[in-house]
């Protein structure tokens, strides 16, 4: 692999990179510094040698992740329990060898379009706008347990289509 230009470097990983940020519980504002400090620790560091994308997305995410505990350290709230191994192969599983997360993010996008109204309703509610249960049954008109099936047979739906999608993607790389 050629030694991509820092700009080619950050158009390539950035999402990729901002995307963990936030899988790993950062707020978005928080997501957006750290990467940009992890593409400023790793460009500004005379010793980094891009071997390939794998290799160059795992070393910004182990920036990433870094920079993340030491923010915290900072805050005086370390709570990050489980390691960065683990939390690597996560990732990996998720986003695969699609470096940024995007076919996996469009998967979803897709998926949900499948959902019916009120399932893609209850889930805004629960993972947008944060409403607990109670508040998502009233609103649907269903009891809190209602809600509660409901999302979770949403969550099992869209698990089951990203999943397809995934493999049908990788099939086709």
């Amino acid at each position: 692999m050629s030694e991509l230009s820092p700009g080619e470097l950050i158009d390539r990983h950035q999402s990729g990179i901002w995307r963990y940020l936030r899988m790993l519980g950062c707020d978005a504002s928080t997501a957006d510094d750290l990467t940009q400090e992890t593409f400023l620790r790793v460009l500004y560091r005379k010793s980094f040698v891009q071997h390939s994308d794998e290799a160059t997305s795992e070393y910004l995410r182990r920036t990433a992740y870094n920079l993340l505990v030491s923010h915290h350290r900072k805050l005086g709230r370390v709570h990050l329990s489980e390691s960065s191994a683990l939390l690597d192969q996560t990732w990996q599983r998720w986003a695969g060898k699609d470096l940024s997360g995007d076919e996996a993010v469009d998967a979803l996008r897709e998926c949900l379009g499948h959902l019916g109204d009120r399932a893609r309703s209850a889930l805004r509610m629960r993972f947008v706008e944060n409403l607990p249960r109670a508040k998502i049954g009233e609103a649907l008109g269903i009891s809190d347990h209602g809600a509660r099936n409901l999302m979770q047979r949403a969550k099992t739906q869209l698990r089951q289509c990203v999943s397809e999608k995934l493999k049908i993607q990788e099939i086709i790389s």
